[in-house]
């Protein structure tokens, strides 16, 4: 899948890279693009350097356009602490031909998961994570302070649901959605006050963010790291919304193999974080489940809208999900798993992990 570059901001990317004295022999042909599987990045590899472009293409947090390159600068320098994420470089500024800018990041020569059989390689590496020490508030910053996880998830919850009215979903669908949305506010409201472990998660932990690099497992993408619940990490990783998401790294494990990554996660964790953790992962895992399918709603209606024009070092909101600003098979791609989140059978299907007698009830 093809990059969404121009020729010309090409050309001013390697102009500006190879004004640094540690790029300074990189020549225009030894950028190489990667295929694109991602609606919110491009990333062009700088030859055999080590490093590569990670270019946005839309900031999914709705940041500007340099806030968001600060936002990334901060989630890559903290999670490499934990050795599975790449280390930053340095970042590009906006400029007219990249108004997004850009940061150049760790290359990682590794492969993808081969799912479902390595969802359990994740669980080491996130435990890693998550056994980071967790920074004072006042060092915190630029990063999210979601310590009320549960109230963190309703309120994207909501918002995502705002577009329900425009999304043509069936009656079965909307009835579904309708029960989950009623359950969350229910749930949101009895544990209001009662917070959970806090850490430093990366929210966007699904097995095609992840690359295998000499049997070590590293996650790649660092546009969403807050300081919330561990929880939120682990359910991203193992919903069928995003075992089955990627174009590559995709395939659905048994109920048995995610309980499996779980335990494998509960021992590798500290056990003053693993222990108080255990009764809130059911519950986020049918948040984050809910958040995951109210944000396909989202999509399938914005995806219609037109691409937005930036400029550079505007103050303004960068979110853009139009369909226009990715390459054309990306977004059939997209397009086939919303509908296919959105089926009622496949919602009601992820529902039974929270039924009575589900081996999820054991964790």
């Amino acid at each position: 899948m093809r990059h969404s570059l121009s020729a010309c901001a090409l050309a001013t990317l390697h102009a500006r890279i190879s004004a640094d004295p540690d790029f300074a022999t990189l020549q225009a042909v030894d950028l190489h693009a990667l295929p694109t599987t991602g609606l919110a990045h491009d990333h062009i590899r700088l030859g055999d350097s080590g490093w590569l472009a990670r270019v946005p293409k839309q900031s999914q947090f709705g940041l500007a356009a340099l806030d968001n390159l600060r936002y990334q600068a901060a989630c890559f320098r903290r999670a490499s602490a934990c050795g599975h994420a790449p280390r930053l470089q340095r970042v590009l500024l906006p400029c007219t031909e990249l108004p997004l800018g850009a940061l150049i990041v760790e290359y990682i020569a590794g492969r993808p998961l081969h799912m479902p059989a390595e969802l359990a390689r994740i669980a080491p590496a996130l435990a890693a994570l998550h056994n980071l020490p967790l920074p004072a508030p006042a060092h915190q910053p630029p990063l999210r302070d979601s310590a009320d996880a549960v109230a963190s998830e309703l309120r994207t919850i909501q918002a995502q649901a705002a577009f329900l009215p425009d999304a043509a979903l069936s009656v079965d669908s909307q009835a579904q959605l309708d029960e989950e949305l009623h359950w969350a506010q229910r749930y949101a409201a009895q544990t209001a006050g009662q917070l959970q472990p806090v850490r430093l998660i990366a929210t966007d932990t699904h097995p095609g963010n992840w690359l295998l690099r000499q049997d070590q497992a590293v996650l790649v993408d660092w546009e969403k790291g807050q300081y919330s619940s561990p929880a939120i990490d682990l359910a991203h990783a193992s919903l069928y919304t995003s075992t089955t998401w990627d174009v590559v790294a995709a395939g659905a494990p048994p109920l048995q193999a995610i309980a499996a990554f779980y335990q494998h996660w509960l021992e590798a964790a500290a056990p003053d974080l693993a222990k108080p953790l255990r009764p809130w992962l059911l519950p986020l895992r049918r948040l984050v489940w809910l958040r995951a399918v109210t944000w396909c709603v989202k999509w399938r209606v914005a995806s219609r809208q037109a691409r937005r024009l930036e400029q550079p070092n505007s103050a303004a909101s960068t979110e853009d999900w139009s369909a226009e600003c990715s390459d054309a098979a990306l977004v059939t791609h997209v397009q086939n798993r919303v509908d296919h989140y959105l089926d009622p059978a496949v919602m009601a299907t992820v529902r039974q992990e929270w039924a009575p007698g589900s081996p999820l009830q054991d964790l």
